[in-house]
């Protein structure tokens, strides 16, 4: 299946911190007609800031019904130069609720791309690409990646969650094909392997042929992982490789394998392809299973668990699920 990036024009993230910058003036108090006059003098600059501009005053109508003076204060409040970017960054996201409380995420960054990526998938959703050199990759849930071909590099920027590549060999294919994490580049050598991006870590697994991992601050030699293997790496150094799991490829069929887990593992695997909170209880996280289990009904999974399990499935609501001892 060939898939298509969605049809729009880019906002480059100089621009993007300029208008976060210009929202966070104009909710303090500081702002006056000189200010408002200053910034319709920007957004009349360029189009491209009257894009930017746009796009932040959809993302900020989830502002409704917040004060002005709090919001600001969240947003703009003194400290380092990082912590100020990132407030703006989490603006761009529109992640400052009803409530008034800023949900802050520490990847606040990387998810606001995430959003405006070439290619992304929603919680539970998996999705198939085809590119250019007849690679073809397959998003696992909550993915995100963007793509660039040129004649010196094939790129995947691996935005968030995990891919499954199968790298082609068609026009412009003798260019290096190499996978972008935050913590560093994993180039393909002719082959079939997956890529996850994790909270402060990667993980590669190789199911065909070889990889080469260089994290992006290592000074060392890049680490080559042959197939069946599998490393998890930062992006100082590599941890050592070891066997790869022989089911770490069954999410790209719509399954889920387990064999011999505890309950609590397979709970916090299960609860990447369903939205809301699905939490087990300490009394039963070691409980263990095995079984063959469908991605795309994860409520017929839930109802599932209590036929082996001395468990129970509680639904405060549909998005916040627990499973605890039985009563």
């Amino acid at each position: 299946m060939l898939c298509e990036p969605v049809s729009r024009a880019a906002i480059s993230e100089a621009v993007e911190e300029q208008a976060a910058e210009w929202l966070t003036l104009l909710m303090s108090d500081e702002a006056g007609e000189q200010e408002r006059a200053a910034w319709q003098r920007w957004r009349a600059l360029d189009p491209e800031h009257e894009r930017a501009w746009q796009h932040i005053e959809a993302v900020t109508q989830r502002l409704h019904g917040l004060h002005r003076g709090a919001a600001a204060q969240a947003l703009s409040s003194t400290g380092a130069p990082a912590n100020r970017k990132r407030r703006q960054l989490l603006l761009w996201l529109g992640v400052v609720g009803g409530t008034g409380l800023l949900a802050a995420q520490t990847d606040a960054w990387q998810g606001a791309r995430s959003l405006r990526a070439d290619y992304r998938t929603a919680t539970g959703e998996q999705r198939e690409v085809a590119l250019h050199d007849g690679s073809v990759v397959t998003l696992n849930t909550g993915s995100a990646m963007n793509v660039r071909f040129d004649g010196q590099r094939r790129l995947i920027e691996l935005l968030a969650g995990e891919i499954l590549v199968v790298s082609g060999h068609g026009a412009g294919s003798n260019a290096p094909l190499v996978v972008a994490t935050r913590e560093g580049l994993v180039r393909a050598l002719g082959t079939r392997f997956s890529v996850r991006q994790d909270a402060g870590k990667s993980t590669v697994d190789v199911f065909e042929s070889a990889v080469e991992v260089r994290p992006h601050d290592s000074a060392g030699a890049p680490l080559q992982l042959a197939a069946g293997r599998s490393v998890s790496f930062s992006r100082v150094h590599a941890d050592a490789p070891h066997a790869l799991d022989a089911y770490a490829d069954a999410w790209s069929r719509g399954q889920m394998i387990v064999d011999d887990v505890t309950l609590g593992e397979f709970i916090a695997e299960l609860s990447r392809y369903r939205p809301g909170i699905l939490h087990c209880a300490p009394e039963v996280a070691q409980l263990r299973l095995s079984g063959v289990f469908p991605l795309a009904d994860t409520q017929r999974i839930l109802n599932m668990l209590p036929n082996s399990l001395p468990v129970q499935v509680r639904s405060r609501t549909r998005y916040w699920v627990t499973l605890e001892a039985v009563q």
